[in-house]
């Protein structure tokens, strides 16, 4: 294998001229920028998904007592249903629609007349069947080009039968990728439900913001925090309720575990409620321990902190053992990471703990703060295609706004090291020589494994094949392959145990690359001489 500086002096002779600067190696002491957030280039096979993908199938189709109902074709409502694995469960009080697929499922007569008809006759079958609290609609391509006005449609349904609906204009081709569809649907929740409950405000209340029960994560995270003691809100919007959303503005602190897709509500509900919110990792064991301990600082109260680091022991005594075994499997690995949200800098910490080194990481869909840490931020140019996606502005809530610490208190928790509305980003925790990579397209994704040759790709459903037929193991983090929970510490045992398992099945040397052979005339002929 070549040296890794010159990978990109191989790779730069393969690559398009606007694609260069998506691409950079990690050296110390030198400032670095990406372009990121930025429309893929057209024809392009990239791994990116669109604004409704973002919208109805990262942050609001996980809502459990939501009927989510697709207004379009019905391959948009079946791309999002159940493929992110997206765990909820019902109760005596909540109901679960997540099993259910809804959608109007526009034909060409419904484009040509319009669908708005076929929309209200949904809204009604889904008020007769399943009498739910709440209905959120999600436009596809087709709504946004014929014109349907799906917020008349919801409104008026509103008063017809009584409860919320909400209409979402998350049409794929708006904004970039998915994270223009994380906007619109950050902007609809503050607007139309987050502070519209009545509930009474409890000791050492917590929302866990992004973080979408993949495999069960969310639950195995609310298992750790309310075994410290904390009272857990909401969820957004993994096992997730409308019930729950609605009084999210009674915690204390929000916990931002996905960066991307939701940070968009931390920093109005700071606005609009005064609520601090720290960033958290509960992906890998550093990241849990001071997440953890950094939640503890905040509240400032030595006997919780004291029951964190008493929990904090006896959850890693359960898996210091099978961690340490898994480890010395795994020491001396090369992986390759592109995942969405901040996925891609959780997992690194991950797999560091693990001996596994990063030599390729990036972001379906990225912004700059993402990589560069939000010190950036004033210094990111609007990009265009940002336009087209609502900015709402809010305001101070009067009755709601409180503030759980001082301005000089915050200051000193900040000098402490606790993350109050900070975020570093990958740069701060990938190594030096790491190839960096924002929107990666299937042809690049190809270049990558023939120069670096990871020992394990941890991807997505697009590009998983691709991997998987050049003779090297892929892990989707997106959906976990059916298995998880990966957070918390039980989870980074379960994951620790899943990429031995993959790594080492000896199925990946059965599998020819298509680099590591010449195809022969016979071969090309069909065995003709």
């Amino acid at each position: 294998m070549d040296s890794r500086d010159k990978v990109l002096d191989k790779y730069s002779s393969k690559i398009y001229k606007n694609r260069k600067e998506h691409v950079i190696e990690i050296e110390s002491g030198e400032p670095q920028v990406i372009a990121a957030d930025t429309r893929a280039i057209p024809g392009i096979m990239t791994n990116r998904g669109c604004c409704y993908a973002g919208c109805k199938g990262v942050v609001i189709g996980p809502l459990k007592d939501v009927v989510n109902i697709v207004h379009g074709p019905i391959g948009c409502a079946y791309y999002t249903w159940g493929t992110r694995r997206n765990k909820a469960k019902g109760d005596e009080n909540t109901k679960d629609f997540t099993q259910y697929s809804f959608s109007t499922d526009m034909q060409e007569t419904d484009i040509v007349f319009g669908g708005e008809k076929k929309l209200r006759q949904a809204i009604k079958e889904a008020v007769e069947i399943f009498n739910p609290e709440c209905i959120m609609i999600s436009s596809t391509c087709p709504v946004g080009l014929i014109g349907d006005d799906i917020h008349a449609v919801a409104a008026e349904s509103e008063k017809l039968y009584g409860i919320k609906v909400l209409a979402f204009s998350c049409e794929g081709y708006k904004g970039v990728s998915q994270s223009g569809g994380h906007h619109i649907a950050n902007n609809g929740l503050m607007k139309y439900i987050i502070g519209t409950g009545d509930a009474e405000p409890q000791k050492y209340s917590v929302n866990l913001l992004g973080e979408y029960n993949i495999g069960g994560d969310g639950w195995e995270v609310e298992r750790i925090l309310k075994r410290i003691g904390y009272n857990v809100v909401s969820v957004m919007t993994g096992d997730g309720s409308y019930d729950h959303l609605k009084n999210a503005h009674t915690a204390d602190l929000n916990l931002v575990q996905c960066h991307r897709s939701i940070n968009y509500i931390a920093e109005m509900m700071k606005t609009k409620y005064g609520m601090d919110w720290i960033k958290v990792n509960f992906i890998g064991v550093d990241g849990i321990k001071k997440s953890l301990m950094d939640i503890a600082l905040y509240f400032d109260d030595p006997e919780l902190l004291a029951r964190t680091e008493a929990v904090i022991a006896e959850e890693l005594d359960e898996i210091s053992e099978a961690m340490s075994y898994y480890k010395s499997k795994l020491d001396g690995k090369k992986a390759a990471v592109y995942v969405g949200g901040s996925r891609t800098h959780h997992y690194i910490n991950l797999l560091k703990s693990l001996g596994v080194e990063v030599i390729l990481a990036g972001y379906e869909f990225g912004h700059r703060d993402d990589y560069e840490g939000r010190d950036v931020i004033p210094t990111i140019k609007m990009d265009a295609d940002s336009k087209n996606i609502e900015s709402i502005t809010v305001t101070k809530d009067e009755a709601n706004y409180k503030t759980f610490h001082t301005p000089e208190k915050l200051e000193a928790l900040k000098a402490a090291g606790v993350p109050l509305e900070k975020y570093d980003g990958l740069w701060s925790d990938i190594s030096e020589g790491a190839i960096i990579t924002d929107d990666f397209n299937h042809f690049e994704t190809e270049e990558f494994l023939k120069l670096l040759k990871p020992d394990i790709f941890f991807s997505g459903i697009k590009d998983k094949f691709i991997i998987q037929k050049s003779g090297v193991p892929s892990r989707q983090l997106h959906s976990y392959d059916y298995s998880g929970p990966y957070a918390g510490f039980r989870g980074a045992l379960n994951f620790a145990k899943d990429i031995t398992m993959a790594t080492y099945t000896p199925v990946w040397n059965m599998v020819q690359a298509p680099w590591k052979s010449e195809p022969t005339l016979v071969g090309s002929l069909g065995g003709m001489e």
